[in-house]
């Protein structure tokens, strides 16, 4: 409903939450920019077919780059139109480019913000380390097919991240943050065969952050650097020292979570599949070379 001014009453207005995928290689990012095209500009206009009184604004619980992918990204909007929470997913999945999907839609109070309530969001790399390609795993890993990737140093390197850390050498130029401290609060490494799997868990990511450390880790993996210069880097704020960025589509947002739960698990937990393949057929051993750093 409109005042007499042509304004919405804002009393009439319902948070709505929803629980989001998308495949990120067609895109510019999360946010709307003014060139490209965008998950933020393509859900907004989504919305704006449904709900049409007001203007829309999306807000998500992370801002993904151009090609990142996204299995569990939490975004909220106000609506004043009829449609029920629990309905929006289907209605929006009706608009949507087949590359987004609405896993679920659940209505939250309006002090609700789905940036700023999180308490953590936690991403997913794939390392595909296998000496051939594989079409199939191509749009979501990295293949590095050089040498057998050492997880075990790459674990100890990411576990030394645990905590509160000034993560300013993992930063993108271009960062409006003020400071580039953050809260890591889980990692964990698995190889199954010839794939690598990485998760990071934190309070908030900084720009560039997991590409920037993925790029480290894998040169840590391949022996081109070693575990002590991948320290001092970081905690001397090396940021010229860091140079590799691993490449956006291995990148998921996994997801977003909340002090209380705010959907199903089957909803919003874990929904990018672990990927396996029935034989290993890893790198040939390279000649050796020493360490960089």
């Amino acid at each position: 409903m409109k005042s007499s001014s042509g304004a919405t009453d804002d009393s009439l207005l319902r948070r709505i939450a929803i629980s989001l995928q998308y495949e990120g290689s067609g895109y510019c990012g999360w946010q709307r920019q003014r060139q490209g095209v965008s998950v933020q500009g393509e859900l907004e206009d989504a919305i704006c077919q449904l709900d049409p009184l007001r203007p829309i604004k999306a807000i998500a619980a992370g801002r993904t780059d151009a090609g990142v992918h996204a299995a569990g990204q939490v975004v909220h909007f106000d609506c004043c139109g009829p449609i029920p929470a629990e309905r929006w997913a289907a209605a929006l999945n009706g608009r949507l480019p087949s590359t987004i999907r609405v896993r679920e839609a659940v209505a939250r109070p309006s002090h609700w913000h789905a940036c700023h309530s999180a308490t953590y969001r936690r991403y997913r790399y794939t390392i595909y380390n296998g000496r051939r390609p594989n079409l199939f795993l191509a749009p979501w890993s990295w293949h590095r097919y050089h040498v057998l990737l050492d997880e075990i140093v790459m674990r100890e390197a990411l576990e030394g991240l645990l905590g509160l850390h000034d993560l300013t050498a993992f930063q993108r130029a271009g960062s409006n943050r003020p400071h580039a401290f953050t809260t890591v609060q889980d990692v964990d490494i698995e190889r199954h065969g010839d794939l690598l799997v990485v998760e990071i868990q934190a309070s908030g990511f900084l720009y560039g952050m997991v590409r920037l450390l993925m790029g480290q880790l894998v040169a840590l993996g391949e022996h081109r650097l070693n575990l002590q210069t991948f320290q001092r880097r970081w905690q001397e704020r090396r940021r010229d020292e860091v140079r590799e960025s691993a490449p956006a589509k291995g990148l998921c947002m996994l997801r977003a979570g909340y002090s209380e739960p705010i959907f199903s698990k089957g909803g919003w937990y874990d929904s990018q599949p672990r990927y396996s393949l029935a034989t290993s057929d890893p790198p040939l051993d390279p000649p050796s070379a020493p360490g960089f750093g």
